[in-house]
């Protein structure tokens, strides 16, 4: 595993060596990564299955283009865009569904694109300190199986994925919580009754950073480019 840089760097370095300009975001959420990809001066399409997700976004990132849809079923024609990205996303589609998004993102490649997926490991201390609230193990799981699946089938290639760190800065057990409820607001309910066990677990897997106490958790990133037919 490695620890630097951070999935923002490692994204932006793949895009430049690929030579990208149109990029798809799948699973925008409220728009973090869409801003970062502007910013860098990218042509953005930020694609989310929650209507209060794309209105956030449109908000935050009026520069970028945000519409309502799944991953399974992409409303945008072949070869339309350098590069697909899900950051933290494939895990959140429906099981069954995982493996037709993953097909999606490759037909909308263009040639020479590449599908870019980062996805959160069933494992680390982040993800123990969570797993009361939220237990994502068998998602998680679903994800990995949906990408080896693709490449087992031929329908993808690419490298061996990479495994690396993200640390997150929790001052505190509030910090985690709130931490918790911006991805999805009902987790703070959740949290607050669990709040014994959630602070044995904190206490158990923080450590010390360079900014302070942090939660350690471990993701993997693929790089796929559909197969020549």
């Amino acid at each position: 595993m490695t620890e630097a840089p951070d999935t923002a760097a490692r994204l932006l370095a793949i895009l430049s060596e690929i030579g990208a300009r149109a990029v798809l975001d799948i699973g925008c959420g409220h728009g973090a990564l869409a801003r970062t990809l502007v910013q860098a001066g990218y042509d953005v399409t930020g694609m989310d299955p929650a209507s209060e997700a794309v209105a956030a976004a449109r908000l935050a990132v009026p520069d970028a283009r945000f519409e309502r849809g799944g991953a399974e079923q992409l409303p945008f024609a072949a070869e339309s865009f350098d590069a697909c990205i899900f950051l933290n996303a494939l895990h959140h589609v429906p099981l069954p569904l995982m493996q037709n998004g993953l097909l999606e993102a490759l037909r909308v490649l263009r040639p020479g694109g590449e599908v870019v997926i980062v996805e959160p490991l069933a494992e680390g201390a982040f993800f123990e300190v969570m797993r009361p609230v939220e237990d994502e193990t068998e998602m998680r799981h679903a994800a990995i199986r949906a990408i080896d699946a693709i490449l087992a089938a031929g329908a993808a290639t690419g490298p061996a994925p990479v495994t690396y760190h993200r640390p997150t800065p929790v001052a505190d057990l509030d910090a985690f919580i709130d931490y918790l409820a911006r991805v999805d607001p009902t987790r703070r309910a959740l949290a607050e009754a669990q709040r014994d066990t959630l602070a044995r677990l904190y206490a158990a897997h923080v450590t010390a950073g360079p900014n302070g106490p942090e939660l350690s958790q471990p993701l993997r990133l693929w790089r796929l480019r559909a197969a020549k037919p």
